[in-house]
């Protein structure tokens, strides 16, 4: 068993497809397959169910894949460690984000980490927060943007909160309610909604903010996608709850309105896997994120 085949085992079951888990590592798709198959002749064990149109692994390949990630990370990270003598040269970088950032600018981040570590290979996953805590429980991904749900705040993250952000009413322009400058949630009882995913944190708190208020939400649409979100509010087809930076930031027309009874935040906090070994090119964003937040809310404190 080799690690180069554990990497090719590990890019197949992330990609669930022979060519594009070849050009995420790089190699030609018949010498990934020859190297699965390999693998598999050396175990006496199936690891892939290979089709037309995808691939799944067995029970014995999610076994090893689940083994081969923590191999792979520690494996990376004392290569890294290693290279700490020269500072962070080199390595891989694997980030997780959430499908709406508010006011977190991560290709701001990226770039800026890239100037200094331009030799680092970096790649962003977008999924929900509980996707992304369960990726950095199986090390899929190095660190995570993500909100902090109950299940997620009790399961084994370290968690560094970078923002709290205000919850706002997002109603079509021509609303009955459009000009009003507050919005008791009780009063949008009745109307069709554009929500996220379940899965998502701000569904999850429209489910639990509505359950409160004594209904049901009617959710009419569904998109992880804030400025689709907005959209589909401006176009008239359901009024929605988003962060007040997507709300009234540049997109569709919208009219927004502040959520009273009851008032809701979220958060955007970077987590990672508690007792993980941290990689040189993992600790330095880490640092460059944490600065970054660290002066952007001393300064907050400050400025009048």
């Amino acid at each position: 068993m080799e690690l180069r085949q554990l990497r090719y085992l590990v890019a197949l079951a992330d990609e669930r497809h022979f060519t594009r888990a070849a050009a995420r590592e790089h190699i030609a798709q018949p010498a990934l397959s020859q190297q699965i198959r390999r693998l598999e002749a050396q175990l006496g064990l199936a690891l892939v169910e290979r089709t037309t149109r995808r691939v799944a692994l067995t029970d014995a390949g999610e076994l090893l894949v689940a083994r081969a990630r923590r191999i792979l990370a520690e494996v990376d990270a004392a290569q890294s460690e290693l290279g700490t003598l020269a500072g962070v040269k080199g390595g891989r970088l694997a980030v997780g984000a959430l499908h709406t950032m508010g006011p977190v600018d991560l290709s701001l981040l990226l770039a800026s980490f890239h100037r200094n570590h331009p030799a680092v290979e970096l790649s962003v996953r977008e999924q929900s927060s509980e996707e992304l805590a369960e990726m950095l429980r199986d090390d899929v991904i190095d660190l995570a943007f993500l909100s902090v749900t109950e299940r997620i705040q009790s399961r084994g993250l370290e968690l560094h909160r970078l923002v709290t952000e205000e919850l706002v009413a997002v109603l079509p322009t021509q609303h009955p309610l459009a000009a009003r400058e507050a919005v008791k949630l009780a009063e949008l009882a009745g109307e069709p909604f554009i929500g996220f995913r379940a899965g998502s944190r701000l569904r999850e708190l429209l489910d639990s903010a509505a359950a409160a208020a004594g209904f049901d939400p009617r959710v009419a649409l569904e998109s992880n996608e804030s400025r689709r979100v907005r959209s589909l509010v401006s176009s008239g087809l359901g009024v929605a709850i988003l962060p007040r930076s997507d709300a009234a930031g540049p997109g569709a027309p919208v009219a927004v309105a502040r959520l009273v009874e009851p008032a809701l935040t979220r958060d955007v906090t970077l987590a990672s896997r508690a007792k993980r070994r941290h990689s040189p090119a993992a600790q330095a964003f880490l640092a460059l994120t944490r600065s970054v937040f660290d002066t952007t809310r001393q300064r907050a404190m400050i400025e009048p």
